[in-house]
């Protein structure tokens, strides 16, 4: 394998795989709906606040990455949710299941020969598509660390032990 199909494999693990820290889809299997939008004493964020945190920032950066016209959202406001809890269970479910499909489309990019990972995004100030690949996996694995805080301090694993 060459060093550039092992670079991008190793990226798309970084993005995808359990490695130090449990994924996206079982930092959220198995929520109960009554724990989406709570926030536990002592902590400013619910579960649904990170995760659609997560995917505004995610799909903020596969734009960038994708979009030659991108203009970046306001921040804070753009990136947060505006209330502490979804407001059905369509929402939660919308959410969760564009972060998936946003996270595969990073992938797609990573994976693909033709894309120079080192190259500058064109209409960026330096950073390269390599940068934002790792931008991604660094950002997602902090708030996944969040929700599992998050589901800790709930009690809201059910069953199952998180690791």
């Amino acid at each position: 394998m060459s060093r550039d199909a092992q670079l991008r494999s190793h990226l798309v693990d970084l993005l995808t795989a359990r490695q130090a820290h449990c994924t996206f889809d079982e930092a959220v299997a198995g929520l109960p709906a009554e724990a989406r939008g709570r926030r536990p004493d002592d902590l400013p964020y619910s579960v649904w606040e990170q995760v659609e945190h997560l995917r505004r920032a995610q799909r903020d950066i596969l734009d960038f990455c994708r979009d030659p016209e991108y203009a970046a959202p306001a921040w804070p406001d753009d990136y947060w949710p505006d209330s502490v809890a979804p407001a059905d269970d369509a929402a939660w479910t919308g959410s969760v299941e564009q972060v998936r499909d946003d996270l595969q489309a990073m992938c797609g990019l990573v994976q693909n020969p033709s894309l120079n990972l080192y190259e500058e995004i064109p209409h960026g100030d330096g950073q390269t598509y390599l940068r934002e690949a790792m931008l991604v996996a660094d950002h997602n694995a902090y708030h996944i660390g969040q929700i599992v805080t998050l589901r800790r301090a709930l009690d809201a694993w059910g069953d199952r032990r998180e690791s």
